[in-house]
């Protein structure tokens, strides 16, 4: 499927598509979670799909659809996903037939992904909202990583180096937010989502 053909395809649909970056330590997938969690959030989280292993605590269609590599390469090969990338080594990608679902449905879709797939989805979808999630300081976001202690020294400097690739990106989006306290940081995520129509209760499927 074409970048044309894509955008031809999708460009009637009543949906608001939000898509929220940050690199390793930013807390960007905190924040989306407990914005979701509000009362208030009229918003539905894609789940994306994933070559990596499962980590403790995490759950198939919960937290990612866990494929096998040969998996995922078939479907991106048969033009399943809006966007796809390779992330520390893994491959990410968010299905598309479900989020198009959504969107014809009138909703609000967050996309949470890396910078790649973001770009990607920017062309395909050229009215998303990007939204990138930062620390005040390159420090802060080091010590977020280590204080983790579930990766060593060589996986910390591979984060690292993706994260000062993705800030340097980071002028490509729309809106940008300093997760320094969570609950300041998901009250401006809310805030500015109900500028989209973000707001409300969310519809049931």
């Amino acid at each position: 499927m074409s970048s044309e053909t894509f955008r031809e395809s999708w460009s009637d649909l009543s949906g608001r598509l939000i898509v929220v970056s940050g690199p390793s330590g930013s807390g960007k997938t905190s924040l989306v979670r407990q914005y979701l969690a509000r009362p208030d959030a009229r918003a539905r989280l894609s789940i994306s799909a994933t070559t990596r292993q499962p980590r403790v605590g995490e759950e198939y269609g919960r937290e990612y659809f866990f494929e096998k590599r040969v998996d995922f390469e078939a479907a991106r090969d048969r033009g399943e996903f809006l966007e796809w990338a390779e992330v520390h080594g893994n491959l990410y990608g968010t299905p598309a037939d479900s989020v198009r679902s959504m969107l014809e449905r009138g909703d609000c879709v967050i996309l949470e992904i890396d910078v790649q797939g973001a770009l990607q989805c920017l062309e395909r979808f050229p009215s998303a909202e990007l939204v990138f999630v930062n620390t005040s300081t390159f420090s802060v976001l080091e010590d977020r990583l280590r204080s983790r202690s579930t990766e060593d020294e060589p996986t910390i400097q591979v984060r690292l180096n993706n994260a000062r690739r993705e800030i340097a990106l980071s002028e490509k989006y729309h809106h940008h937010l300093i997760n320094e306290n969570l609950d300041r940081a998901v009250d401006d995520l809310a805030s500015l989502l109900s500028r989209f129509g973000c707001g409300g209760p969310v519809r049931d499927a």
